[in-house]
């Protein structure tokens, strides 16, 4: 049964992400799968995310290491334009995140999961 309160964004391409999917299924934990580049969070749910995470600087789901992050010049991005950016450009957002009620964190290693089936 998928766990309402257990949310992956997920990129079944990235193997962090499968790992981490893998680790809660092995827990017992079926959460809601959300393959973020095809259905991308809003900017309010970017910013839910953020505060999930006990944080509000957007640089903590950027992937700057991204193509996409260098060609719309980034680097000093502030954290408004950063927010924009990764609403309209989701390949940009770190992965994989799971959310757990009012915490979250980002699985990187995957076995940050883990972290939120312990509170």
């Amino acid at each position: 049964m998928t766990e309402p309160n257990v949310t992956i964004w997920h990129n079944p391409r990235c193997s962090k992400s499968r790992g981490a999917l893998a680790l809660l299924t092995e827990n017992g934990v079926d959460p809601q799968v959300v393959r973020y580049l095809d259905e991308a969070p809003s900017r309010d749910e970017l910013v839910s995310v953020l505060r999930r995470l006990g944080t509000d600087d957007p640089r903590a789901i950027t992937r700057t290491g991204e193509a996409r992050f260098r060609e719309l010049g980034l680097a000093d991005a502030g954290p408004e334009q950063l927010l924009d950016a990764l609403a309209a450009n989701p390949v940009l957002i770190e992965r994989p995140i799971v959310q757990a009620g009012d915490r979250a964190v980002v699985g990187r290693p995957p076995e940050r999961v883990l972290d939120l089936l312990n509170p």
